[in-house]
């Protein structure tokens, strides 16, 4: 029996994704697979140019592949139309991209909350879940504060927590830790790790800091758009 339930909530299979270029194309991705289970943090590694944010972006269904399956939570994505795949989006998926890009003139919970009002629901319930999500990333204390007033980690941090306010089966992230220093680019991938646990979501990371792999589950490498079966970290 697998330790693992099915469906998983992410699952690339044989995913190619290729571009024009001038007369002929160009292939981002080359038969990629993936699974990432509930409770499984993913690195993804790769030099510059090898695909990994085209996998990203295929698995977040921003971009449809030119072949292959995406399923999210066992929905096969492929024959989706865009108005239903914006709301599988909203309701399945979480991104952390690398900036937080966060409107300055919001607060850290009104971050939040606004991505609940645009899936219609309830203004209390919304409050409440971003004050519980606050709590988890460890900024109760700093909710009413403008992104001005935040550090970088802190941004990150409210990052995190909006990604997590639809209550995704799956998180993207995207170089969380690029614009942060050695302490707080721990204590995010710390982070991380602690969420895809304790709401039993997969993630998957792209990330150039080799050093915190051994706090993930699994690395995969991209090169030329192809991507390594996953191995244990650390192995």
């Amino acid at each position: 029996m697998s330790a693992f339930p099915t469906p998983a909530p992410l699952d690339l299979v044989d995913v190619t994704l290729e571009y024009p270029d001038g007369t002929g194309t160009t292939t981002a991705l080359d038969r990629v697979n993936l699974t990432a289970h509930a409770g499984q943090l993913v690195s993804l590694v790769g030099p510059s140019g090898s695909g990994k944010s085209s996998l990203l972006a295929t698995a977040a269904t921003l971009v449809r592949p030119t072949s292959g399956q995406v399923l999210i939570d066992g929905t096969d994505t492929t024959g989706l139309k865009d108005k239903e795949l914006t709301a599988l989006r909203r309701s399945k998926i979480g991104i952390i991209f690398q900036q937080p890009n966060l409107l300055p003139s919001l607060t850290a919970a009104e971050q939040l909350i606004i991505t609940d009002h645009l899936r219609g629901k309830p203004a209390r319930a919304a409050r409440d879940r971003a004050a519980g999500l606050l709590d988890v990333v460890g900024l109760s204390a700093s909710a009413r504060k403008l992104p001005h007033q935040l550090s970088g980690g802190q941004r990150q941090r409210v990052n995190i927590a909006r990604a997590l306010m639809g209550s995704p089966k799956v998180l993207l992230v995207d170089e969380p830790t690029a614009a942060l220093d050695h302490e707080r680019s721990e204590a995010i991938v710390r982070l991380l790790r602690q969420v895809t646990t304790d709401f039993s979501v997969a993630t998957v990371m792209v990330t150039h800091d080799t050093e915190f792999l051994p706090l993930t589950d699994a690395v995969a490498t991209m090169r030329d758009g192809r991507l390594t079966a996953p191995v244990l970290a650390g192995a």
